[in-house]
């Protein structure tokens, strides 16, 4: 998932770059950087959200959740592979429009999470010009932390979309749409609720996006001096 999702995300913003650039303009403003932000990060989201879907799916599957014993995925012996579970969603849950059940609330936490985090790293990098290998890393860790923080509760309801068909709500919630779901953690888990699973998130996602941003001005540096 993360090749093509990485992949189509930079690519896409390139691009969207070149359009929103004024014959005068060397940079973006923060303003199209937002809009470039936002567009690839949907348009990673379309490309890949089956393999987004499968992946937390696999991750419920292969914890110890007793509850789940009687649920659907006791048709298999032991969790399926990859190719198993897309086969498994299709042909039970409703067709090719079930690969891409959750994908609103998704588009709705990856959007804008891209989005600050091209705007806070370009804009930090313009703060520091002539960055270190140190300070790259530095800074697409604070993009990557930053973004996480202020888009988290959409990122808890993409999780929880994705596995609501997996049982008989033996996983403990049921939301009838994006809406219902966010006023029911709200009132039923407060604040907390809506954030509860960030830090181990950010131990995840700060590594991950410092390590993406290095790699990515690396490899393009490298590119554009051959």
């Amino acid at each position: 998932r993360i090749f093509p999702y990485s992949a189509v995300q930079f690519y896409v913003y390139q691009k969207i770059k070149l359009y929103l650039l004024k014959p005068d303009q060397f940079e973006l403003n923060n303003y199209q950087r937002l809009i470039a932000g936002g567009i690839c990060g949907t348009a990673s989201v379309v490309v890949t959200y089956p393999l987004d879907l499968v992946r937390t799916r696999l991750s419920i599957q292969t914890a110890n959740l007793s509850k789940l014993k009687k649920s659907k995925i006791d048709a298999f012996e032991k969790p399926p592979g990859f190719i198993k579970s897309l086969i498994h969603i299709y042909q039970n849950e409703g067709g090719f429009w079930s690969l891409y059940r959750g994908i609103w609330p998704t588009t709705l936490g990856v959007a804008p999470y891209v989005a600050i985090n091209f705007a806070v790293y370009e804009q930090l990098k313009e703060l520091i010009p002539n960055s270190s290998s140190t300070t790259k890393l530095l800074l697409g860790a604070i993009a990557g932390g930053v973004a996480q923080t202020l888009t988290y509760p959409f990122d808890l309801l993409r999780r929880r979309f994705q596995v609501l068909t997996m049982g008989q709500n033996e996983l403990g919630f049921k939301y009838t749409s994006v809406g219902d779901a966010l006023v029911t953690i709200f009132k039923t888990e407060g604040i907390k609720g809506a954030y509860k699973g960030l830090t181990a998130n950010l131990f995840k996602v700060i590594p991950s996006m410092a390590v993406s941003w290095w790699s990515y001005e690396l490899i393009k540096t490298a590119i554009m001096e051959l």
